[in-house]
Order: structure tokens, then C-alpha cells, then sequence
């Protein structure tokens, strides 16, 4: 039987968007493996083995698997699910499917650091025998820097769609009765949550949940400028469990994201899998992925942010069909879908 090899090592961070794409692989195939005409094999950290069943193949990352690789494991399918993996087929023979969120780094990077991460990524791009990028605005991004011929198509993230009764309300410093505005990502720079802290002195009624990983040089000018300037009813709760992910969306009286570099952007189509209304920027892949189904932030000037929440919330609340239609449309992002396309894929390269 054929093999195929997808790289799930991103598992360690399982907080982060690319970890919690990577767990919902692993579930996938572990809950489905049986029924495939090929095996499956996952590379993952050493504490995810056997986290998934038994019809799929286990392989614990490490310098020891990547050259033990080179003598003994053939693999007839290898798939990276993102640019950053940092094993490769050593085999040159091993078709080598990549992955492509992004290449923020063009634009977050600079000097010798961007030297390494372009030949890093070229590596990884130049090996591929075929390339899935998660957008058009990524395909578009990446083929403008760095054209290649390898044969490629598109993608569209999935979408795990959170049952409310697993739901858990986490650990927030005001009551259940308090009416707040979710958003949720790493606190970093490209995130552009700090946009919002002169936005949310304008809209005293509500509080702001940002839930992501803190820790960063970013994220304590957020917290040391919510101190500075007495602005009580913005929080960085730090990162969540899915299912305080869960309630966070189910609650929240709209999801707001002022995000400048995103390849797919996630979040706005689990806000919108909620009913909730969006209320996103346009850049980069924001505006194809919205698709007329969100608020659009035309600047960050704190007046006209604090205007599209509002208007988003009022508009929602007269009209109901909206919230229907914003479900009807994530669904259209469906994991099920997004399994079924690389399922065509892996069997396209393994014939």
C-alpha cells in the first residue's frame, strides 16, 4: 500500500492558527484513515504519538527521523502544510507537496534575517514537485516575488466549526451580563490590535476581549498603554482553549479585525460561522476572503472604527437574515470540503 507523510510537527504550538490547522489534520485523518486506499503517516512532536488512533502511522520529529529518513522510510506522497516545516524529503525521487500561508516575512524581516528566511523558504518552494497556496492575494504575493513553474493551484483554508455546547466561559475580569467586541491572534505587529485602544474610548458601553499569545515586545506597549491611559475597558486574556474560543464567538456582540498581513484569515470566517457580524480591514487577503460579508474598515482613524462597530451591531440587530446569510457562507469553508481537495491531490500525485 501507498504511503503518504503529512508534516504536523506545528502541533507544538497548538494555540496558534497554523497549530490548530495541523490538530485539525490529525483528527481528520485519524477518524478517516481506515477508509483510504493509501496509508497515512503523520510527523509530529514526540507527546502527540498515538494522541489520534490507531489507523494512522506515527513518526516522532527529530534530527534522528530526518536522517533515519534518508536509509530506511519511502514515502510516496510528502506534505508540508506550511512554508515553515522543518523537515524535508531527503529522497529527491519523494513528490513534495507545499503548503503556502504566507510570506509575511518579506515584509516583517530585514538585513541578514531576511537573507536566511528568503533562502529557507526558497528551499522548501524550489524542492516542491507541487504548491497549494490558501488565497489568490498569496499565489499572487508569492508569484510576484518569486516565480516558479511548478505546477500549483488554490486552496481555501477550512473551518472548524465549534459546537456552543462544549463551550466554557474563561476567566474575565467583568460580568456575564457585560456586552463586549471579540477579536483573537497573536499580539503581533501585523495584527494592528493597537488601532482599537483609542476606538474603544469611544464606545464605553462595550469592553474589548483580545485573546491571543502575549509575551511580545508589542504586546506589553498594548498592556503599558492600557495602563497609561486608564482605558478600563480593553483586555488581553492571553491564549484560550478551544473551547473558551467557543464561547468567546458565541457571545461577543461583534468580532472586529484590523489585521494588515493576512494569507487566508481565519477568524473572520469562524466570527461569521457564529452569526456574528465582521468588522475587518481590506489588506492583503482580507477583502477576497470577506467577500462583501463584513464591515470594512477604509482607515484606522479611531472615530471611524468605533462608527463601523457600532454600525455593524445596529444593523445586525434589524436584520436577522444576515446572520443566516454570514452562516451559510462560512459553510462554504467547510474542513470536510478542504479534506476532499487535498484527498484529490494526494491521489493525483500518487498515481
Amino acid at each position: 500500500m501507498k504511503k503518504v507523510l503529512i508534516d504536523l510537527t506545528i502541533l507544538k504550538h497548538i494555540n496558534c492558527g497554523l497549530g490548530q490547522i495541523a490538530y485539525n489534520y490529525a483528527r481528520f485523518y485519524g477518524e478517516n484513515a481506515r477508509n483510504l486506499e493509501f496509508e497515512v503517516h503523520f510527523l509530529l512532536p514526540k507527546q502527540y504519538v498515538g494522541a489520534f488512533g490507531y489507523d494512522v502511522h506515527y513518526h516522532a520529529s527529530s534530527w534522528l527521523f530526518y536522517l533515519s529518513e534518508r536509509f530506511s522510510h519511502e514515502f510516496d506522497v510528502w506534505h508540508s502544510i506550511h512554508q515553515l516545516c522543518r523537515h524535508m524529503p531527503s529522497r529527491k525521487s519523494t513528490p513534495y507537496l507545499l503548503t503556502i500561508h504566507d510570506i509575511n516575512f518579506i515584509y516583517e524581516k530585514r538585513g541578514r534575517s531576511l537573507q536566511r528566511q528568503t533562502r529557507k523558504f526558497l528551499k522548501r518552494m524550489n524542492r516542491a514537485d507541487r504548491i497549494v497556496f490558501i488565497s489568490d492575494f498569496t499565489r499572487n504575493d508569492i508569484l510576484n516575488h518569486f516565480p516558479t513553474d511548478t505546477p500549483q493551484e488554490i486552496v481555501y483554508n477550512g473551518v472548524e466549526f465549534g459546537d456552543p455546547q462544549r463551550e466554557r466561559r474563561p476567566d474575565l475580569p467583568f460580568d456575564e451580563n457585560s456586552r463586549y467586541i471579540f477579536t483573537i491572534g497573536q499580539i503581533r505587529q501585523k495584527k494592528n490590535f493597537h488601532v482599537l485602544l483609542d476606538a474603544m474610548k469611544l464606545l464605553p458601553q462595550y469592553k474589548l476581549v483580545i485573546a491571543g499569545e502575549k509575551g511580545s515586545a508589542y504586546s506589553e506597549m498594548i498592556e503599558e498603554r492600557i495602563k497609561a491611559e486608564g482605558i478600563s475597558n480593553v483586555f488581553l486574556i492571553g491564549t484560550v482553549h478551544n473551547s473558551e474560543k467557543i464561547w468567546l464567538y458565541n457571545h461577543c456582540e461583534a468580532f472586529v479585525f484590523p489585521s494588515m498581513f493576512e494569507g487566508f484569515g481565519l477568524p473572520v470566517i469562524e466570527a461569521m460561522s457564529y452569526g456574528k457580524p465582521v468588522v475587518s480591514s481590506d489588506m492583503t487577503s482580507l477583502k477576497e476572503i470577506c467577500s462583501g460579508h463584513a464591515f470594512i474598515l477604509e482607515s484606522f482613524e479611531p472615530g471611524h472604527i468605533a462608527h463601523r462597530i457600532t454600525e455593524a451591531i445596529e444593523t445586525y440587530s434589524k436584520d436577522p437574515a444576515l446572520v443566516s446569510q454570514n452562516t451559510e457562507y462560512a459553510k462554504s469553508f467547510t474542513y470536510r470540503r478542504h479534506m476532499d481537495e487535498y484527498l484529490r491531490i494526494y491521489r493525483e500525485m500518487l498515481q
